[in-house]
C-alpha cells in the first residue's frame, strides 16, 4: 500500500477515536519496522498505529493484553506517587468503546497519548543509556511482579520456547530444502552439541523452579522512552509482545544485543564478544529496578538467560538460512549465516567467561541487597 493511501486510512481511523475533533495534522512518525505509526497533532498529541496482522494474527488479544497490563501499571504508578500519563502508555478508546478501531479493510488501529518531552535511542551512546534501559525494564518486572501472568494471551505462540525452536532447526537440517546444509556443517554441529542449552530454562519452568512472569520480549534500548532533560528512562513502550514468560529471557535478550561488541551481522568475528563491563552495567540496573522481586534461582540464572537467548537467536538465523531466508530480511547473500555466526561467537565467548559472568551477578546482587 502506498504512503498516500495509508495516510488516507489513517485519517479515517483517527476520526474514530475520542480526541479526533481536535486533530490538526497527521503524519508518519518514528522508525519502527513492524506497525505503521503516525503522529496525530492536536490539543494533546497522540500516536496512531496500524497493527501488523501478518505478525500479530490476533490483534484483539494483543490489545487485551496491553490494556490489562497498562491499567494495572497505572494503578501501581499512582500508588507510588508517579505520573501515570508519562510512566506507562495510555490506551485511548475508539468511539465504539473498544481499545481499537477496525476499518472497512479489516485493518486494526489503536491510539495512545504521546509521551511528551521524551525520546528513544536506537543505539547506546553512553553507558548511562544502557543502565537506564536496564533500570526501566527491571522496574517493569517489579511493577508487574504480582500480575497474574497466566491470564495473558500468548500473542506469538512459542516465541521463546527454545526447545521447540531447536526441533524446528533439526527438521530444517533434515529437510535441507535449499541444499544449503553443506555450507553450514560447522554451524549445525555447534548448535547440536549444545542441545542442553535449548532445554535448561524450559525444564526449570516445568519443574516449578522458576516462576512465570509478565515479560516484554523485546528489551531493546529503543523501547524505552527517555526524558529529554534528565535523560532518565521513564516508560517502557512497544507492548505488542507482552506475554507470559521468564524474566531471565528479557534480561538475556538485552545482553545479547546490547553487551555485544559487534553488530548482529558483523562478518569479522574478531570484533564480536560479550563486554563484561556492559554486562555489569546492565546487571546493576536490572537488579536495582527489580527491587528484590526476583527469586534467588532467577538471579542465578541471569547469565544462562543471556546464553540461551543468544543460542536461540543463532538457531533461528541458521534455520532461516537453511529454509531459504523466508523470515528475516536479508541484504546480501549469506546474510542470515553471518548473523548466525555472530551469535555462535557470543555463545562461545560467554562460555569462556562463564565464571566471570556468574561472579558479576553475585556481586551485583550483594550490592543491591545492601542498598535495600
Amino acid at each position: 500500500m502506498e504512503e498516500k493511501e495509508i495516510l488516507k486510512w489513517a485519517k479515517e481511523a483517527a476520526s474514530q477515536f475520542e480526541l479526533a475533533g481536535n486533530v490538526k495534522n497527521i503524519r508518519p512518525y518514528g522508525s519502527g519496522h513492524i506497525n505503521d505509526t503516525f503522529l496525530v497533532e492536536g490539543e494533546k498529541d497522540c500516536i496512531l498505529q496500524r497493527m501488523n496482522r501478518n505478525i500479530f494474527t490476533k490483534p484483539e488479544e494483543v490489545m487485551e493484553n496491553i490494556l490489562g497490563v497498562t491499567t494495572f501499571l497505572k494503578k501501581k504508578i499512582a500508588e507510588a506517587g508517579g505520573d501515570e500519563l508519562r510512566e506507562t502508555l495510555t490506551v485511548l478508546s475508539a468511539r465504539n468503546g473498544k481499545p481499537f478501531y477496525r476499518d472497512s479493510q479489516g485493518e486494526y488501529w489503536r491510539m495512545y497519548y504521546l509521551i511528551e518531552d521524551a525520546v528513544s535511542y536506537d543505539r547506546v551512546e553512553r553507558d548511562e543509556d544502557f543502565y537506564e534501559s536496564a533500570l526501566a525494564f527491571g522496574n517493569f518486572q517489579q511493577l508487574l511482579a504480582d500480575y497474574p501472568a497466566e491470564t495473558l494471551h500468548e500473542t506469538i505462540p512459542g516465541f521463546h520456547d527454545t526447545k521447540a525452536r531447536y526441533q524446528v532447526f533439526l527438521d530444517a537440517v533434515e529437510a535441507d530444502v535449499c541444499k544449503r546444509a553443506e555450507n553450514a556443517l560447522e554451524e549445525i554441529e555447534f548448535f547440536k552439541s549444545r542441545k542442553e542449552t535449548a532445554c535448561v530454562l524450559g525444564d526449570l519452568l516445568a519443574e516449578g523452579k522458576m516462576p512465570l512472569r509478565v515479560t516484554h520480549n523485546d528489551t531493546k534500548l529503543n523501547n524505552i522512552m527517555v526524558d529529554k532533560e534528565t535523560r532518565k528512562g521513564i516508560c517502557v513502550i512497544d507492548l505488542d509482545t507482552v506475554m507470559p514468560g521468564l524474566a531471565v529471557n528479557d534480561f538475556g535478550d538485552a545482553i545479547r544485543f546490547g553487551a555485544s561488541t559487534g553488530d548482529e551481522d558483523e562478518k569479522d568475528l574478531s570484533k564480536v564478544s560479550c563486554d563484561l563491563r556492559l554486562f555489569r552495567i546492565y546487571t546493576e540496573g536490572f537488579l536495582k529496578g527489580c527491587k528484590g522481586n526476583l527469586t534467588d534461582m532467577e538471579v542465578a540464572m541471569l547469565p544462562m538467560g543471556a546464553k540461551v537467548m543468544t543460542y536461540e537467536n543463532g538457531i533461528r538465523f541458521l534455520t532461516d538460512y537453511l529454509q531459504g531466508d523466508t523470515y528475516f530480511k536479508i541484504h546480501r547473500e549469506g546474510h542470515n549465516l553471518d548473523r548466525c555466526r555472530t551469535q555462535m561467537k557470543l555463545v562461545a565467548d560467554m562460555e569462556k567467561k562463564w565464571k566471570e559472568l556468574e561472579e558479576i551477578v553475585r556481586e551485583c546482587q550483594e550490592a543491591e541487597s545492601k542498598m535495600r
